[in-house]
């Protein structure tokens, strides 16, 4: 298989978790800390969710706490709505954050507390970025790496990419550099919000395996 002159460099991501020292133990509370800590811990708890491998009932800790820490079910369902991409910067999130709890409270005016333990910690994380030290110079390499690469680099490629780019890394490799808008539009079909990283890194490696098979069957080297 051809080799291209921009291979498709993987990098992982590690994140180090930070405490901001404070807990909310109501939606209340939820809301006051909300308006005011720092857009780092607002990313953390919303952008963030997606690194840590669970499966995903809800899109982001807000609504993880309000569904499971409260059982405040109705406000979970509000708080998963939200998706973090599509919006410009995280105070627009921390703005829909702060629009659907205080609409919550207003309907609901006496929250309930949390148990001891169970009440609401913020935390930052510090992301650490680095080569994988694997490339892929065509689809078949790609495929291999695909399917061993730690999940980390999953995230960083699929999710964090997003933040940086609008899209995923591996679809815009696809279309622009191997020219396969297909696969790429396969990629990004892909609901970041109904699957965890491993059924992520599955499918992509599933549809990059296809579209290889098809390129050998179009050669003459399918047998």
């Amino acid at each position: 298989m051809e080799k291209i002159s921009e291979p498709f460099e993987f990098k992982e991501c590690i994140g180090i978790l930070k405490a901001t020292g404070k807990k909310a133990r109501n939606i209340r509370e939820l809301r006051d800390i909300v308006a005011v800590v720092s857009a780092g811990s607002i990313f953390h708890h919303t952008y963030q969710y997606f690194m840590r491998e669970r499966f995903l009932e809800y899109t982001n800790d807000f609504a993880q706490w309000a569904g499971e820490g409260l059982e405040e079910r109705a406000l979970a369902e509000e708080l998963s709505n939200i998706d973090p991409y599509e919006f410009r910067d995280t105070e627009e999130v921390r703005k829909r954050l702060l629009d659907i709890i205080g609409g919550y409270l207003e309907r609901f005016p006496d929250p309930r507390e949390a148990m001891a333990g169970d009440e609401f910690y913020f935390n930052e994380t510090v992301t650490i970025i680095y080569p994988a030290g694997i490339r892929a110079e065509n689809l078949a390499e790609f495929l291999i790496a695909i399917r061993f690469i730690d999940v980390n680099a999953v995230y960083y490629h699929f999710y964090d990419a997003r933040v940086r780019l609008g899209t995923d890394d591996f679809s815009a490799w696809f279309e622009r550099v191997i020219g396969k808008p297909a696969l790429a539009e396969a990629v990004r079909a892909i609901d970041p919000f109904m699957h965890d990283l491993e059924w992520i890194r599955r499918y992509i490696a599933g549809a990059v395996e296809a579209e290889v098979r098809r390129d050998m069957e179009m050669t003459g080297g399918g047998g």
